[in-house]
């Protein structure tokens, strides 16, 4: 993967939003340019600039949060599993080397920081440096909790499996509770979204029809597109509010 310094991620978010920023107001020139008058589309064009150049650049600029929120997502789905697998295979007398070694193949997201691990220590690095840099670099709490625990168990030389039975049972229960929340918030959720995405547009709908006819409004296909498009909006906000609190866990 390509690394880049903080200097050069912020340059280059300076340019892709300048870049967009173009491509956006062109499009908007296009749009204006038969029903507005040049002189007032070049000043609100001119206008439009440094705002859309704002959000432009903020966009590009989440971006290595919204990747890391979602790798930490994917951690935490495979997390209890992983964390299992590892203490099955230590039970049995596997070597911690050989279970993080197997772990790499078998779990795509919590597998990379453990195959990370097994090519530091192929290069000369020690175990405890190893699992030490993985704890800097890891972006999930509970995975960063079971390399607390194998380093602990590294520096004191204690057995490992035993108490990393312990922070897995305990990851477990977290993640218990947090889908007990994620139950408790979708209840509100389904009442505002009956009332919102399903019973106002039906309701809107009807009432506008009977108002158009006593009022004399014409209403043409396009104005129920519009409505229909901004249902379909509502409906798809509602669809990312509900990912968006979901909580990182396999049900």
């Amino acid at each position: 993967m390509t690394q880049f310094s903080s200097e050069d991620f912020i340059k280059r978010n300076l340019v892709a939003g300048f870049y967009m920023s173009l491509g956006v107001l062109f499009i908007l020139f296009l749009l204006l340019a038969n029903s507005m008058e040049t002189v007032k589309l070049i000043m609100i064009i001119s206008g439009a600039f440094p705002v859309i150049y704002f959000f432009m650049f903020f966009y590009f600029h989440q971006f290595p949060k919204v990747k890391i929120k979602k790798l930490e997502k994917e951690i935490n789905k495979e997390i209890i599993y992983a964390g299992r697998f590892l203490i099955v295979a230590l039970d049995s007398g596997v070597t911690l080397y050989d279970a993080m070694k197997n772990m790499g193949k078998s779990y795509p997201a919590v597998g990379a920081y453990f195959t990370d691990i097994v090519y530091k220590i192929n290069i000369g690095t020690s175990i405890e440096d190893a699992v030490s840099e993985a704890i800097e670099t890891c972006p999930s709490d509970s995975l960063t909790k079971i390399f607390w625990q194998i380093s602990n168990s590294l520096r004191t030389g204690s057995n490992v499996s035993k108490p990393l039975s312990t922070v897995v049972e305990t990851i477990l229960k977290e993640q218990q509770i947090l889908v007990n929340e994620y139950g408790r918030k979708l209840n509100p959720l389904a009442m505002f979204y009956m009332l919102i995405a399903i019973i106002a547009p039906s309701l809107g709908v009807t009432m506008l029809t009977i108002v158009s006819i006593f009022v004399g409004l014409k209403l043409n296909l396009v104005v129920f597109f519009m409505i229909a498009a901004a249902n379909g909006m509502m409906q798809l906000m509602f669809v990312m509010m509900v990912n968006s609190i979901r909580p990182p866990v396999e049900f």
